[in-house]
């Protein structure tokens, strides 16, 4: 899906879902979309003060946080970031692969195999936090 298609259907799952993405939060979000990986919350703080000049820290961190509500990115706080979610239209548990050389980040629908997981912890009384679950490793190109 191509920057202008992924944006149009994030319209369209926040109108589905109540909410509104702003002229604000579609910026951030795009933004978003021109890292191939992980982005932290400062280069996106930093590109849209190159962009608008004076931009407040807590602005983008609460587009950053509606955007990770609304499912259109993932949090990854074992790296401090966020990456965008290429498949927001359905409820899942995501699984982040980062390459180690490349720095490439992929996340897939993991929610059949963290399952099994919840059901290990549920069954120990342990109540987990929705969260993703990252992998780093090396991607089948730079495996090559």
């Amino acid at each position: 899906m191509n920057k202008q298609s992924y944006l149009a259907a994030a319209e369209r799952h926040c109108l589905r879902r109540g909410c509104k993405l702003t002229t604000l939060r579609r910026h951030i979000l795009e933004l978003v979309l021109e890292y191939d990986g992980v982005v932290k919350a400062y280069q996106v703080l930093a590109d849209l003060q190159r962009e608008r000049g004076v931009a407040a820290p807590p602005t983008v961190y609460r587009a950053l946080d509606f955007l990770v509500e609304q499912g259109l990115l993932h949090k990854v706080d074992a790296l401090n970031g966020f990456v965008v979610c290429r498949h927001f239209d359905c409820h899942h548990h995501g699984l982040i692969l980062v390459c180690e050389t490349c720095g490439r980040v992929e996340e897939i629908d993991a929610s059949r195999f963290l399952g099994v997981l919840q059901e290990v912890t549920d069954a120990v009384g342990f109540q987990s936090r929705e969260q993703n679950l990252l992998l780093t490793g090396v991607c089948k190109a730079c495996h090559a």
